[in-house]
């Protein structure tokens, strides 16, 4: 069950309280019946991105984080397919996409999106959840265009430059590791699997979240030329990241549109709690934040059910047009 907190409850916590309920119904109500996945590509500017979509309705786009692709919403896709039309990207040099040699700060990843969505699609305004570096992807897309973003979910992750550190002062180990030039490439090519795997198994809660196939599924892509550089890319532009968004704070910035942000409860399993929330709030008006208990980092591969029950509610807090 997601964790509320014990303490006094502000405003905010009953507002994350009413969502928990609203949540609870929303799971009694889910349909999560085979969903047909279609597979797409589009030529973006340097980058051909693949994408997947499910559903119809109203947009629901899902960026992913690392080291995960589309394939990261798998369990999630089907309930929101049932009420919505679902976009999953692969993100730029990740998954099936293309991997150019620059453009990885997550401004220009969030301009990669909303060509796809606005000038390929043709769409105008759509729901936003992003985990891991989806979740900063996301929250780049919508300060730049706060009109078509209906509501924003942040799952697992900080914004970069915005409150709590994104690398936990050096608790995420990885993040100085993969920063690094040329080192994480020449010591990991070879062994991803081995590497990677144990990312699966050190930031998940729950045992069995990946089984063997979900792995080899992740190592296909993530074992192609190019693809741990363009992993380890994302890293390396946390500098950048953290001064464009730190110079967003700084302007006076406030997003509008109800926020939900999302942490894994097990800091055991690398679980950021309450951080995202913290992030959050110091740049958005109206933030719910949720703890989903006994879950780490992995939260749309932990506990699928409870977040896709957690976004349907949320999705319904979007003003009406």
């Amino acid at each position: 069950m997601a964790s509320l907190g014990r303490r006094r409850r502000p405003p905010a916590t009953r507002a994350a309280d009413a969502l928990h309920l609203a949540a609870e119904a929303a799971a009694g109500n889910t349909e999560t019946t085979t969903m047909p996945i279609e597979h797409h590509h589009a030529r973006i500017d340097d980058v051909t991105l693949h994408y997947v979509t499910a559903g119809t309705g109203d947009p629901v786009v899902l960026p992913h984080g690392w080291p995960s692709t589309w394939y990261g919403w798998r369990h999630v896709i089907p309930a929101l397919a049932a009420r919505f039309r679902v976009i999953a990207p692969d993100l730029r040099g990740l998954g099936d996409s293309s991997r150019p040699l620059d453009g990885y700060d997550k401004r220009s990843i969030a301009a990669d999106l909303w060509q796809l969505l606005a000038a390929t699609l043709g769409l105008t305004r759509w729901h936003l959840v992003g985990h891991d570096w989806g979740g900063p992807v996301a929250f780049a897309l919508a300060a730049a265009h706060p009109e078509a973003t209906r509501t924003l979910t942040i799952v697992d992750v900080t914004v970069p430059g915005i409150g709590p550190d994104v690398s936990q002062g050096g608790k995420r180990w990885h993040h100085a590791f993969h920063m690094t030039p040329d080192l994480p490439e020449a010591l990991v090519q070879g062994r991803e699997r081995a590497y990677l795997s144990w990312f699966y198994e050190s930031f998940s809660w729950r045992r069995g979240a990946f089984a063997p196939a979900d792995i080899d599924e992740y190592l296909r892509t993530y074992a192609q030329p190019g693809a741990l550089r363009a992993g380890f890319a994302y890293y390396r532009n946390i500098p950048r990241d953290s001064a464009d968004n730190g110079a967003l704070l700084a302007s006076g910035l406030r997003l509008k549109m109800p926020v939900l942000a999302v942490g894994g409860g097990r800091a055991e399993a690398r679980g950021r709690g309450r951080e995202p929330e913290e992030s959050l709030r110091l740049i958005a008006d109206d933030v719910t934040g949720v703890v989903v208990d006994d879950c780490g980092h992995f939260i749309p591969e932990e506990r699928p059910d409870e977040l896709a029950a957690l976004l349907l509610a949320h999705f319904g807090r979007a003003p009406a047009t």
